[in-house]
């Protein structure tokens, strides 16, 4: 696969593979893997291949801030960085080789694999949920194994870190595959999510509320500017004031209230209930208040949120570039919403913005989105196809280029 180079700052968008319709899977297969040397049997590589995978793995899950150290031991290229984003819903990889202040995309994977599947009602990951997220998993480790980066990171999030069965799924995965998981706590996962959407914020504006609607949890993130703004993206972070981790997600709410066939009135009862956990947002109508007096704005990053933008274009496949960055008002969006809760399930499966493995979670999407709305409404949302991924490679690319930076000006020694 050619390379392509994306600048920042900060975090450019992912580009070398085009995300395919929402629905759909996306499988992006990496160049075909040179031959072992003759010497070595299948078993001796794949066991040299795994430790090579949970080297690197542990560089990142040893690092007291999380971010994987850039070791550039023999066999790595010391250019590239990997991070993997396991979620309820989707399994996704993406491998970058820094360039000057930003990345080039070199490989990436998507693939939804609904590893969260039924654990609301059993607390438990399904044993098919599981076998579909292994498979993919065991295709990004053959990417990882192809390109060898030297600074990885691997997360799983809302489903791992509520099933019971979580560790000894994670076990089969490093034992099997080498990959090793580090499950990061909703704190790290909304901090991450606003590192990743870093440059999608307003210049202008005097805050932000950033929301992730994943599949097991949804994560907020108030952004507040009026002390002063972080100069590095990297550090926006620093300006959350107040972040939630909403125990609802697609999944979650399409297993409790249905998404196949959703009634007007349902789709109310998913709003209220999502509303309900609002309320416990710590500075909730502090927030309220400064989006009365001051510029702010949303921004969504979801797969629910590219796909209204998506259906408000009139895409005839989903297009990232187009979707990325895009500006939505209050209107256009109460009137795109309007237009799919009136489609019914077979005209979702059909549409190219949606397609079959979306199709009974974008309305549970769309209530969890709107209650958001409802309670803190703004008059513009900024869409991001882009989000906690992201944030981790602007986390290692980092840490790569302060490594590099000490390395050139550490004092020879003198013979």
């Amino acid at each position: 696969m050619t390379d392509q180079t994306r600048s920042a700052p900060p975090v450019p968008p992912e580009g070398a593979h085009r995300k395919r319709p929402a629905g759909s899977h996306a499988d992006v297969h990496a160049p075909d893997r040179p031959a072992a040397p003759a010497h070595s049997t299948g078993k001796e590589r794949q066991r040299a291949t795994g430790r090579n995978r949970r080297a690197s793995s542990r560089t990142g899950a040893a690092s007291s801030n999380h971010d994987s150290r850039s070791h550039g031991s023999r066999g790595h290229d010391s250019r590239l960085c990997a991070a993997l984003d396991l979620g309820t819903n989707n399994c996704r990889l993406l491998i970058v080789r820094s360039h000057d202040k930003g990345y080039r995309v070199v490989d990436g994977f998507t693939r939804i694999v609904r590893l969260g599947e039924g654990m609301s009602r059993t607390g438990r990951l399904d044993d098919a949920a599981m076998e579909r997220t292994f498979q993919a998993l065991k295709a990004c480790a053959v990417k990882l194994d192809h390109h060898a980066p030297a600074s990885i990171r691997l997360v799983a999030t809302e489903a791992c870190r509520s099933a019971c069965n979580a560790d000894s799924f994670l076990k089969k995965v490093r034992d099997e595959l080498g990959l090793d998981l580090e499950i990061i706590d909703r704190q790290t996962e909304a901090q991450l999510a606003v590192t990743g959407c870093a440059d999608l914020v307003d210049k202008d504006s005097a805050g932000a509320l950033l929301f992730d609607i994943g599949g097991g949890s949804s994560e907020l993130a108030w952004m507040d500017f009026r002390g002063g703004r972080p100069r590095q993206h990297s550090k926006l972070a620093s300006a959350i004031r107040s972040w939630q981790s909403l125990p609802v997600g697609v999944v979650t709410i399409a297993e409790k209230f249905g998404g196949v066939d959703v009634t007007p009135e349902i789709f109310e009862q998913m709003v209220a209930y999502v509303r309900t956990h609002l309320r416990h947002f710590r500075g909730r109508n502090k927030l309220k208040q400064m989006i009365r007096e001051h510029p702010v704005h949303l921004i969504g990053t979801s797969g629910t949120v590219t796909t209204l933008a998506g259906l408000h274009l009139g895409l005839e496949r989903y297009e990232r570039s187009k979707v990325d960055g895009l500006w939505m008002s209050s209107e256009q969006l109460t009137d795109t919403m309007r237009v799919l809760l009136a489609m019914p399930y077979e005209r979702r499966v059909a549409n190219p913005c949606i397609g079959r493995d979306r199709a009974d979670l974008v309305i549970p999407g769309c209530a969890i989105f709107e209650a958001i709305r409802r309670e803190w409404p703004t008059s513009r949302v900024r869409v991001a196809d882009r989000g906690l991924r992201e944030g981790i490679l602007v986390s290692l690319l980092e840490t790569q280029r302060m490594h590099n930076l000490k390395s050139r000006h550490k004092p020879k020694r003198r013979r």
